[in-house]
């Protein structure tokens, strides 16, 4: 029974991968009906389609953990202020970390901002409020479903899970790196996944690594609107 539920929960986690790197096949019915020229699109019209992209996978991703998750946003409720102070807890030591080694790598290292968070700004600056909603929201969750929940239900260690989780979740933001600099800028993305993959086994509630994720998402992407 533990063998068959574990390769249901390896199956799972390797279609929920699969469709938030391609999360494109959702929105290719609507580019089709639309006739959107793909060559010629705006970035407007690009991040508008990114955002519906995203909501689609929100709503299918749920749908594949559905029981799961219902039973824990029940225990975030029941628990809702032990779990707000241990979110806020393991997101300002996985922040702390975050800002030393960017510092490091900003300042001594000279390795510039991250190209994620360059391709990021623009973003923001083309079209502040719609990513206010895709990162404050949409994304925290989308992420935290599939490299904290999808990853938890497989990897059972509590260390083996952690690292894992906090390590891919941080490669993901350094994927389009160029040079060892940029590379190594997996460090401070791979902190904060390491704080979030802790918030979630801490308090066995996917809602507390979702809500830490919210809160730094929308506080950079309020500072960013703000520069």
């Amino acid at each position: 029974m533990k063998n068959k539920n574990l390769i249901k929960n390896i199956i799972k986690l390797f279609i929920c991968f699969f469709l938030f790197f391609y999360r494109i096949i959702f929105i290719l019915p609507i580019i089709k009906i639309l006739n959107i020229n793909t060559k010629k699109m705006s970035t407007q019209t690009e991040i508008i389609l990114s955002l519906i992209g995203n909501i689609i996978f929100s709503i299918v991703i749920f749908l594949m953990y559905r029981k799961e998750i219902i039973n824990e946003w029940k225990i975030f409720k029941k628990n809702f202020s032990d779990n707000i102070d241990t979110s806020i807890k393991y997101w300002l030591i996985g922040l702390v970390f975050m800002v030393l080694s960017n510092f490091i790598l900003n300042f001594i290292l000279n390795g510039g901002q991250a190209l994620n968070e360059q391709g990021v700004q623009k973003m923001i600056d083309k079209a502040p409020l719609i990513m206010l909603i895709t990162a404050g929201i949409i994304g925290p969750i989308n992420e935290e479903l599939v490299f904290r929940k999808s990853f938890k239900n497989v990897f059972k260690n509590k260390w083996l899970f952690i690292l894992i989780s906090g390590i891919i979740f941080g490669y993901l933001h350094v994927d389009s790196a160029t040079n060892l600099i940029q590379f190594l800028y997996i460090i401070p993305y791979s902190s904060l996944g390491i704080a979030f993959a802790t918030t979630y086994y801490k308090t066995d509630t996917v809602f507390s690594s979702i809500f830490a994720h919210m809160l730094h998402n929308t506080i950079l992407t309020l500072l960013s609107m703000s520069i």
